[in-house]
This record gives structure tokens, sequence and C-alpha cells, in this order.
């Protein structure tokens, strides 16, 4: 197949990598609706059967040259979550969400990095980064199976905070673990380790400020163009919005998650206008497909045999933390029953927050030690948004959020609505 590129100009080569990833992810679903299964899962697959060590249908060129493609799909999924936080809602559960956050994210890294430490003896600035990574969910699946199975109630409600709250979580848990980590390297000072430390608290405050503004922009921008009855003019600016949030925050390599929540947020708040979510829920569709097809092409097999049985542990270590951490954080915080049973389920995925957390701290730990962080987290990511899917599904199923309905009608209604 990578012969016949050869002959094909650059900007044909990249679209009809696009098309066979998009024709790709169309096809498996057709199988996932029959074995009931949730989309991204079938997504993930089929990366994995057309990625370079199968069929290797997508030049590597191409794969190399996507990483935007997770940033834009990350930063609709934030955007989208923001329509789920409003005040009146989170006011009601407040405590119960920060209960479970705290828990289930810093009791999953405290048990990552005791593991790590004292059951695999390896150095303790590898297993504080590790630990840190560990206590970040994606969100993207998790939301993307609610989205299928048209998924309602308290449990959804309570999921969807704690899924966007954890990132935040993440975020200041490795500042924190990296600080300490260049302390502990005799060859980095203590200057270098508060300014690791710093430095990305700022940048993030920073981002959520900007994500706030752009949220009353957005607000004042719509509500012009609905006075003029402007529907594609609305979707225009809103990509548009999204983008630039994007880009400006990749431009300080920092995660477009909590600014776009932000902005999402702040819109929903102020204009009680969930049309525009609509709108770019269903254009970031074929987004998402070609974020979690990218996904599975991106697994290397080598990487999983090198990890190891380090890489195993960190994998099962992480979904028991998280578990532990859930079911702890709900007898706390003195919720349902269902929630307490299940909520764990549904925390497994963990993808891009951690993606890019493992980039960086592969800068900050000796080469050899960072080329593993970046291994394991890199590997497990992809094995985690394998089964995720799974599990959050049945998080839902069990937690009667979905009933045998939703599932049948999922399996019988046309694609066009399935992410809806």
């Amino acid at each position: 197949m990578l012969s016949l590129y050869q002959n094909m100009r650059s900007n044909a080569v990249v679209v009809v990598s696009l098309a066979i990833m998009l024709f790709s992810g169309f096809l498996i679903t057709r199988i996932t609706r029959r074995l009931r299964l949730p989309n991204v899962t079938g997504y993930i697959i089929v990366g994995i059967l057309i990625g370079p060590y199968i069929l290797n249908l997508i030049p590597q060129t191409i794969i190399d040259g996507m990483d935007f493609v997770t940033d834009v799909a990350l930063a609709f999924i934030a955007f989208g979550v923001g329509r789920y936080l409003k005040l009146s809602t989170i006011r009601e559960s407040s405590t119960q969400v920060l209960i479970m956050t705290l828990c289930e994210s810093l009791l999953a890294a405290a048990i990552v990095i005791v593991v790590m430490i004292f059951v695999f003896k390896l150095p303790v600035p590898f297993a504080l980064l590790l630990g840190a990574i560990g206590s970040a969910t994606a969100p993207a699946s998790t939301i993307m199976t609610i989205r299928q199975y048209k998924a309602k109630g308290n449990f959804v409600n309570m999921l969807l905070q704690v899924v966007v709250l954890d990132d935040a979580v993440a975020l200041l848990a490795f500042s924190i673990c990296a600080a300490v980590a260049q302390a502990l390297d005799s060859s980095s000072g203590a200057k270098v380790g508060i300014m690791v430390l710093l430095l990305p608290i700022f940048l993030n405050i920073a981002a959520v400020g900007l994500g706030i503004l752009a949220g009353f922009l957005l607000k004042r921008i719509i509500d012009f163009l609905n006075t003029r009855g402007s529907k594609d003019n609305r979707l225009i600016v809103g990509l548009a919005m999204i983008l630039s949030i994007t880009g400006l925050c990749s431009a300080f390599d920092i995660s477009p998650l909590l600014s776009c929540m932000a902005m999402g947020t702040t819109y929903v708040n102020i204009s009680d206008n969930r049309r525009l979510f609509k709108q770019i829920n269903n254009f970031a569709a074929p987004v998402l497909t070609l974020f979690f097809v990218l996904s599975g092409m991106r697994l290397s097999m080598p990487a999983l045999f090198e990890a190891g049985i380090i890489g195993v542990g960190y994998f099962i270590v992480r979904i028991i933390g998280k578990y532990s951490g859930a079911f702890i954080g709900a007898e706390l915080g003195k919720t349902s029953p269902e929630i307490r049973k299940y909520f764990g389920l549904a925390l497994i995925p963990q993808a891009g927050v951690s993606i890019g957390l493992a980039f960086l701290g592969q800068r900050i730990l000796p080469p050899d030690m960072g080329a593993m962080l970046s291994t394991i987290i890199l590997s497990s990511s992809v094995l985690y948004e394998m089964i995720g899917p799974v599990s959050a599904k049945l998080a839902l199923f069990w937690s009667h959020a979905i009933t045998s309905e939703n599932v049948a009608q999922v399996k019988v209604s046309k694609p066009s609505q399935e992410e809806k």
C-alpha cells in the first residue's frame, strides 16, 4: 500500500490517509454495534489494524504529523463538558464531587508511587512522576460513551464533573512531584525545582482566565448573531474561538483542556443557550473519530515488550487505585450505592493530558528513565482506551444511567445518530 503513495503528491497522501481513517472508523462501528460495544473501542482497534505494525496503510510521516488532531479533539471535548458545569448543578453536589475527585486521583497516584518504589525498586523521581501522571483520567472516551448511549442521571452528572476536575488535580500533582524530583536530582538545584513547580501552575491559571474571558466574548458575539438569524456563522465563530484558545495553549506547551472547559462553563452559565453545544458536538464527530483511530495507530508493539513487567504493573495498579479511591471517596461523601460500587469503572481511561505530562517528565528525568516513562504512558494509554469504554458502559448500565432499551436503540439506530 505504501508503494502507491510514492507516486502521489504530498497533499494527496494526506487526503487519502484521512479518508482511510474515517472509512475504517465507520466500518468498524458496523461490527461494534452488533456486539453492543462502545464505538471508541472499535476506533482504537481499527487504528491498530491499519497502523504500522499490522496492515501499515498509513505512512508514518502522516501519523507523526497529526499531533494537532489530539489537541483539537480534546478542545472540543473540554468545551462540551462545560455545558454540564452549571453553577446550580455544582452547588447541589460540590462537596461530594470534591471529595470523590481528591480520593480517586490522589490514591491512584499514591499506590503507583509506593509500588514502583518498594516492589519494582525504581528511583524515587521516576516513581513520583509516574504516580502523578497516573492520577489523570481521560474524559474523551467516557464522554463519547455517555453520548452514544444517551446516559442521564445523578451518576452521569457526578462523573462528568469528576473527570473534568481530575485533570486539574493531576496537573497540580505533577507540578509538585516534578519539583521534588528535581530537588532529589543531585545535578539540579532547588531553584530549578521551584520553577518547575510554579510555572505550570501560573500558566494553567492564566489559561483558565483566558477561557473565562473567551466565554464572555463568545456570548456577546453569539447574541449578536442570533439577532441576525445566522446559524452557520454561529458555528463558525464557536469553532474559531475554540481553535484560537487551543492554538494559544499549544504555543505555551500546556493542555487546552482547562481553558476550553472554562470557556464552555462560562458560556453556558451566562447565556443558558445550548444550541451552540449541539452544533459543535455534531461537527466534532469526525474529528473525534480521527483522534481515537490515531491513538490506535500510535500503539508501539515493541514498546509494549520494552515496558515489560513494569508497564503491566503500572497498568494494573493504577486501575486498583482508581477504583479504590472512588469507593472510599463515595463512602466519605455519603453517595448512593450505585456510585460506590461502579464509579471507579468509569475512571479507567487515560490519554491526552497524561501523554503531554509524559513528554514533560521525559525532559526532567535522565534519558534512559525518561524514555521508559514515555513508553509506559504511551503504550498503557492505548490499552486503557481499549478497555475504558467497555468499563464505562458497564458502569453506566449497572448504575441504571442507561437501560437495555438504550443499548438496543443504539444497535438499531441510524449511524448519524450515534454520537449525538
